[in-house]
């Protein structure tokens, strides 16, 4: 039997086999190639958004929520068993100190111990009572205290006798107070100890006991200042605030800023900026493709800063005309503070 076409035969599928593989393989690399060259040629393109410094008053404040309570409530019951002779008063009715309520056949009369509001007769003329039944309850719905918690990290900054705001929630009425007592005991709140504060308020009409309340005691406030939306600011690896501004080459450049007063949406300029002038805030980052040109660039890590023009034309307002969204964590307030604004804006 003659091996050698055999062997030949062998020898050329083995060939055939190689070359098939290096094709393969080279066409891997190619694409590889290809993908990895598209990659680096990306290019990235940076767009600002555009706002004015502008004067104005700016204020912050600690709020707390709290529930409205009771001070003066007075359930009045039988002494002994008895016939209920006369009643004075109906459900509902205001009444005032020592005004009289009820008359027992026993010749007890009971009377209203401060001024307030029947806010529930048990009750008729002729009923036989029991010693202890109930007869009559006084509340007084008019002056409410509002208690609240404060927490370790704000109750340095509460003091009695401050002045506060109390809101009801549910009606968004607000009246003026001052904080009137705190009970430095703390209460067991896991890992943060809570103190109870109390404030009272003379309410008006639909203002009841248990309502959700806000406590609110103003904190700093600065009138007549250079001012800016907190969105226009950047902060740098030590929270330093900077904002970008054009130089007298047409070139935009980090200036460094000083604040001060933040209500979380504004913040006040004590020095860098001046009323009227343009800062700009990066705002976008997009990666477009380009030739030579962006594949040297993202071989030597380099990026290109479209940088608005200084006409003006950013979508910037007038006068306190602002756009954007806040971002507070480069203000590095404390989380369990909550501020709310006031002033102007």
């Amino acid at each position: 039997m003659n091996e050698k076409p055999i062997l030949k035969h062998r020898r050329r599928r083995r060939i055939v086999r190689r070359i098939v593989t290096l094709v393969i393989v080279l066409a891997l690399l190619a694409g590889a190639g290809w993908y990895g060259y598209g990659m680096l040629k990306q290019e990235y393109t940076v767009t600002y958004d555009g706002y004015t410094a502008t004067i104005g008053s700016i204020s912050n404040s600690l709020s707390f929520s709290g529930n409205l309570q009771l001070i003066d409530s007075a359930s009045y019951a039988a002494s002994a068993s008895t016939t209920v002779r006369k009643v004075y008063v109906e459900a509902g009715q205001d009444v005032t100190a020592g005004e009289n309520l009820l008359r027992l056949s026993n010749g007890e009369t009971i009377k209203a111990e401060f001024d307030g509001r029947v806010n529930s007769l048990s009750v008729e003329e002729g009923d036989e009572v029991a010693n202890g039944d109930a007869l009559v309850q006084v509340a007084d719905f008019t002056h409410l205290k509002v208690s609240f918690r404060v927490d370790e990290y704000d109750i340095s900054d509460v003091a009695v006798g401050q002045a506060c705001t109390v809101t009801a929630t549910a009606t968004e009425k607000t009246f003026q107070s001052e904080i009137a007592s705190i009970d430095y005991i703390s209460s067991a709140g896991g890992s943060v100890a809570y103190y109870t504060a109390a404030a009272y308020v003379d309410v008006d009409e639909g203002i009841y006991p248990g309502m959700q309340a806000t406590v609110t005691i103003p904190q700093e406030e600065a009138e007549n200042v250079v001012i800016l939306k907190m969105d226009a600011l950047s902060f740098d690896e030590t929270n330093s605030a900077y904002v970008y501004m054009y130089n007298d080459a047409g070139e935009l450049e980090e200036v460094n800023v000083e604040v001060g007063v933040s209500n979380g949406n504004y913040v006040e300029i004590v020095s860098g900026l001046s009323e009227g002038d343009e800062v700009y805030v990066e705002a976008e980052v997009e990666a477009t493709a380009s030739g030579l040109s962006g594949l040297l660039s993202g071989l030597f890590g380099g990026q290109q800063m479209n940088a608005p023009q200084p006409s003006g034309n950013m979508g910037r307002g007038g006068s306190g005309d602002f756009g954007g969204s806040f971002d507070p964590s480069g203000m590095g307030a404390k989380p369990e503070r909550n501020y709310s604004g006031g002033g102007n804006p």
